[in-house]
């Protein structure tokens, strides 16, 4: 849901405000919240929620009280509290919703956390706030160039000055601890500011510099993602993926977060197979399980010294088998129960159009025989001698 300066242009390239999220309609933000109690009105009185919700850079949101009853919407420029100083924040939410954001992000009304609004940010405090943000890539640049000065292994992803300008926090990822002390010096002498370092996460990161996935979409951390669960090895395991870590491994470097979305699925469709490494008895031989499928309950398995013919069977066979192997009783063989499979021969597709073969233009056109006026003439000749 875009603002309408970030529609296509006329020659088809994009136009863009080139805000970067930032501009007063707040529709290109991530994760903006549809205010769909906007024209409802209170009940007789009931008086307006005296929190509103405002959104710094790159997505970062905090709940702010209206203490001065200043008339804010959304979109509205304001002047928070922080400590020193104050910051410039976009307000995204304001009413009764702010309250039920409040209680999802566990946010209490009476908490210290939740500081107030100074006023709505007049001439000066957007100057310098623009300010500040417009020199934020060239301090980004010159940072880095001291980390490395230090040979410090760590990486700074991103800077945020705040909206008077008096500090700027930076953001970077590291593998172990960073001794950044003799960092911060330099830098404090550097952009004559006070400095605070922030150490993120990967996927953290991720989330905040955006990018294109394996799958052709944004990424799900950049959108709408808001929390960031552990995901491992077993998650693909139990969705039978080839542990390849490049195809696994997102941006971040990391386990792709989309691992997760159908694990769910997955582990209850398995309640009812069992384990891979389950061995079954027969009259003929032992067999092993050699694939499975999961969503249409098959089960494939192979004699010990007849490796290359599987036979298929059902979850429901399979157990009924290990069953009688618990009470040492042992089947004929696999191919009675291999036979009672019909296969089902119905398409879940067909073609409307005809029937046509993808491959009908690949074969090669059989040519036509030609007659030769000899044999026309005898077939000629041959039907006046009858006639």
């Amino acid at each position: 849901m875009g603002c309408s300066s970030c529609s296509t242009g006329k020659d088809g390239q994009p136009r863009g405000c080139k805000n970067n999220g930032t501009c007063g309609s707040d529709g290109c933000n991530k994760l903006t919240v549809f205010d769909w109690l906007s024209n409802m009105a209170l009940p007789n009185g009931q008086k307006p929620f005296d929190c509103v919700e405002v959104r710094f850079k790159n997505s970062r949101k905090s709940f702010f009280r209206n203490t001065e009853n200043l008339s804010l919407s959304i979109g509205d420029v304001v002047a928070t509290e922080v400590s020193p100083g104050h910051d410039v924040g976009i307000v995204t939410l304001t009413g009764e919703l702010v309250k039920v954001q409040m209680k999802k992000k566990k946010v209490a009304h009476d908490s210290e956390d939740v500081k107030r609004i100074y006023r709505k940010a007049t001439q000066k405090d957007i100057d310098i706030w623009q300010k500040s943000r417009d020199k934020e890539e060239s301090v980004q640049k010159r940072s880095r160039e001291l980390a490395i000065a230090l040979n410090l292994q760590m990486k700074i992803s991103d800077v945020e000055f705040q909206g008077d300008g008096s500090k700027a926090t930076f953001y970077y990822t590291a593998e172990e601890r960073v001794d950044f002390r003799q960092l911060i010096k330099d830098m404090a002498r550097a952009f004559s500011t006070r400095i605070e370092m922030r150490q993120i996460g990967f996927r953290q990161e991720a989330a905040r510099l955006g990018g294109i996935g394996s799958c052709g979409r944004e990424l799900c951390c950049s959108t709408w993602l808001t929390d960031f669960r552990s995901v491992n090895t077993a998650s693909a395991r139990y969705q039978q993926l080839s542990l390849n870590p490049q195809k696994l491994a997102g941006q971040c470097g990391k386990l792709k977060c989309c691992l997760n979305y159908e694990l769910d699925a997955y582990l209850d469709a398995l309640k009812e197979f069992p384990k891979t490494d389950v061995k079954v008895f027969t009259e003929k031989g032992k067999a092993v399980c050699q694939k499975i499928d999961i969503f249409k309950g098959l089960m494939w398995f192979a004699y010990e010294n007849e490796w290359m013919n599987w036979h298929k069977l059902t979850v429901t066979q399979v157990n009924e088998i290990i069953d009688l192997n618990k009470q040492k009783k042992k089947v004929s063989s696999l191919e009675e129960y291999a036979s009672e499979l019909i296969e089902d021969t119905k398409m879940d597709f067909e073609n409307v159009v005809g029937q046509d073969s993808l491959t009908r233009f690949d074969k090669p056109k059989r040519k036509k025989k030609r007659r030769n006026k000899n044999n026309r003439k005898r077939n000629q000749r041959k039907s006046k001698r009858d006639a």
